[in-house]
């Protein structure tokens, strides 16, 4: 499960490189210029990624386990 760690770069390659190939202002999404709404929507998905990488890793589970333990 290690690899899902690497999940962490999709965000920084679609905010810093991705904006380059969508820098269009025309078609207009929710009422923001395409550029701006395709860093909304990575700054949502960098959300939804975190929450995965950090379901996913065993080191929270382990500290989940003796959180449990130390409030018994």
């Amino acid at each position: 499960m290690n690899n899902v760690r690497w999940l962490a770069i999709l965000p920084f390659l679609g905010m810093l490189i991705g904006t380059a190939f969508v820098n269009n202002v025309e078609p207009l999404v929710f009422g923001m210029p395409f550029v701006l709404a395709w860093i909304v929507g990575w700054v949502v998905l960098s959300s939804v990624i975190m929450a995965i990488v950090y379901a996913c890793d065993p080191a929270n589970a382990k500290a989940d386990e003796s959180d449990e333990r130390a409030d018994r």
